[in-house]
């Protein structure tokens, strides 16, 4: 639901505020299509315009991207302000940043805290305090001595710090030198922005973010692993970028990236066969119900493909309905459709939809 009010949407797609690409996108009723607020596109009457917070739902409504500000291409650049915040964490992930720190920045609160949450599912503050928790976290498991590792993050005492580190991880940091968290980061796709994780034994997460079941899919990481789940990147994460770029742009077929992903036992059998249906080709529920040994399981199988967390690398967009129709797919039937377009070769197809 959006949070912003329309005054305020009205007011930034007139200046045509890049700040606010990505937080919302307008979708103009006279001509089918929907923007960016930043589009240098002619504003139409306020009366033509509606409002959405998520590229899935204006297309859901009927309405068709712009091919002047192209909504759908993230293209790896979020907004000046939140590029210089990202860099400042990076340079000092050690750092305190509360709302005293935005303010003097010039940057409002409310608005970064909408941003954070829209983008990474969490707020500013909790951004910050993961990168500076998760920082703690390898250096603990290295070996540091904890005085050096509570005096280096930012805390004046050790219970302070005992007591923000457990709320994150679940333990108090003298029992967290054989712990691990999962590592989450965001990866641009030319099919809209992903969140991966990942633990020290492989990606256990990649999901498109307007997925309505992402809140719940977190849940359900923390309650298999559990651990905490954090900002940050590790070489799984680094491997994954690198080979979704190159699935993206036709040059990976299969991928090598080590998965982890408990699930049920009969879930862990329908991903498991997901993962031996070939690039460009396609299989019906029944054939997965089958080959899991459950013949009559179909509906049982649509759920568990459906709860697949570890979206593209295993292919749950490679099932379809026994005539040949797509069927569903949780990050949108236009997705899965694009997915299968590239499989199958029609790559200008996709990179021009």
């Amino acid at each position: 639901m959006l949070t912003l009010s329309k005054r305020e949407m009205e007011r930034a797609s007139s200046a045509r505020d890049s700040s606010y690409d990505g937080i919302f996108f307008l979708a103009v009723k006279s001509t089918g299509i929907f923007c960016r607020p930043s589009c240098p596109a002619r504003k139409p009457l306020p009366k033509n315009i509606e409002f959405y917070p998520t590229p899935r739902e204006a297309l859901f409504a009927g309405f068709r991207p712009c091919k002047r500000c192209r909504p759908m291409e993230t293209d790896g650049k979020p907004p000046e302000w939140v590029r210089e915040l990202l860099l400042t964490i990076e340079k000092n992930p050690t750092g305190r940043y509360g709302d005293a720190y935005l303010r003097s920045v010039q940057i409002d609160p409310a608005r970064a805290r909408r941003y954070f949450m829209k983008t990474y599912g969490m707020t500013f503050q909790a951004y910050a305090r993961g990168r500076r928790l998760g920082t703690s976290l390898e250096q603990i498991r290295k070996g540091a001595d904890l005085d050096d590792v509570v005096l280096g993050h930012g805390y004046n005492s050790h219970s302070g710090f005992r007591e923000a580190f457990t709320k994150t991880f679940g333990r108090p940091p003298g029992k967290s030198r054989a712990s691990d968290c999962i590592l989450v980061t965001w990866i641009e796709s030319p099919i809209g922005p992903l969140l991966a994780g990942a633990t020290a034994e492989g990606v256990c997460l990649l999901e498109f973010t307007d997925r309505r079941m992402l809140e719940g899919q977190f849940a359900t990481l923390r309650l298999r692993f559990k651990t905490a789940i954090v900002p940050g990147e590790n070489q799984h994460l680094t491997a994954l970028k690198q080979e979704l770029t190159e699935y993206f742009t036709g040059a990976r077929k299969k991928f090598s990236v080590p998965l982890v992903f408990p699930g049920t036992p009969f879930q862990e059998q329908v991903w498991k066969q997901l993962l031996k249906i070939p690039y460009g080709a396609t299989v019906s529920y029944e054939d997965i119900a089958r080959r899991v040994g459950s013949p009559k399981a179909v509906r049982a199988v649509g759920t568990a493909n459906g709860m697949n967390r570890i979206a593209v690398v295993i292919p749950c967009h490679r099932v379809v309905n026994k005539n040949g129709e797509l069927g569903g797919y949780g990050g949108g039937l236009w997705r899965k459709k694009m997915l299968l377009a590239l499989e199958k070769g029609q790559k200008a197809l996709f990179e021009h939809t």
